[in-house]
């Protein structure tokens, strides 16, 4: 994902795609999906019977942290709205889809046991 991050300004150089603090964005979406990932992580290998219930908890924490991130932003920054929203929503889901997909598959392989 970085990868495409790094090459879009090179690719479309003369278009604003990227808010000026994307990287700041891009950290702490990297780390909070980290830290909710371990929860998860640990508490499915805990209690497997309740592997559910700490992925939900996981993801409630990230939304939590994610939605004061966007308030305290949002008063801070006084840049366009409109570009920081499909900056900041467009990394969250792509973080929020990998997370789920590698918290599903240690699901998967619980039920095989």
């Amino acid at each position: 994902m970085i990868g495409i991050v790094v090459l879009i300004p090179q690719i479309l150089p003369a278009s604003d795609i990227l808010v000026p603090s994307f990287w700041l964005i891009f950290g702490f979406l990297g780390g909070i999906t980290y830290i909710a990932y371990l929860l998860a992580h640990i508490g499915i290998h805990k209690n497997p019977e309740a592997g559910l219930v700490a992925i939900l908890g996981s993801v409630i924490v990230k939304l939590i942290f994610c939605m004061a991130f966007v308030l305290i932003y949002s008063i801070k920054a006084k840049e366009s709205g409109l570009l920081f929203i499909v900056n900041f929503f467009s990394l969250y889901l792509l973080f929020t889809v990998f997370e789920m997909y590698c918290l599903l598959r240690n699901l998967r392989h619980q039920n095989l046991k």
